[in-house]
């Protein structure tokens, strides 16, 4: 398969596994989102400033 650049400039050529998942964090919940097919690419949110799906829609 060719490495061809994005818009965004990155190289695709692999498919990207992006999950998610409400986890404790300090004590307070919080909305975790990770790629996990590379190192060090996830964020988390305090889920109470998240919104859910039926609003965001």
């Amino acid at each position: 398969m060719t490495d061809t650049v994005n818009a965004f400039g990155r190289q695709s050529g692999e498919s990207d596994d992006v999950v998610s998942a409400v986890d404790t964090i300090d004590g307070g919940r919080h909305l975790i989102v990770a790629d996990i097919t590379r190192d060090d690419a996830w964020l988390a949110m305090d889920s109470a400033r998240t919104v859910s799906l039926d609003e965001w829609r």
